[in-house]
């Protein structure tokens, strides 16, 4: 179930017509990786001075997606970040969808999962084990 399709429609738009941004020199040097985005800093460099059609874009202000549709999860819900089950009465299941901090433990865990379950969050890192192994 997808919810503000035409957020997500509008910010795929404006995505369409961003660059890809690519490290300096990445297609000269195999060690670096074409997406790992650098800015680059050097005095003379020609990728920041834009010296030479060509060249890559730069990473600017201007090429951020649309303010409305920023902070939403791919299935258009809002990104929210919850640390314990009291977190979860300030959200609306509608609108919000969950995502269950790193530094949470997995009995406190779980408590939070059966609540959101309960209440038809959309949860977007669940991660509970039932069982006692972990492979």
């Amino acid at each position: 179930m997808t919810i503000n399709k035409d957020l997500l429609a509008l910010r795929e738009k404006v995505d369409e017509k961003r660059p890809d941004f690519i490290r300096q020199e990445s297609w000269r040097y195999r060690r670096l990786a074409k997406w790992s985005w650098r800015k680059p800093k050097g005095i003379d460099n020609h990728q920041r001075k834009q010296k030479f059609r060509g060249r890559p874009g730069l990473v600017k202000v201007g090429y951020g997606g649309p303010k409305v549709a920023r902070g939403l999860h791919p299935s258009g819900f809002t990104d929210n970040l919850i640390h314990n089950v009291n977190d979860l009465q300030k959200l609306n299941p509608k609108t919000d969808g969950i995502r269950i901090a790193h530094g949470v433990g997995t009995k406190k865990r779980v408590k939070i999962v059966a609540a959101a379950t309960q209440k038809k969050f959309k949860i977007f890192n669940a991660r509970v084990r039932t069982s006692g192994s972990k492979s």
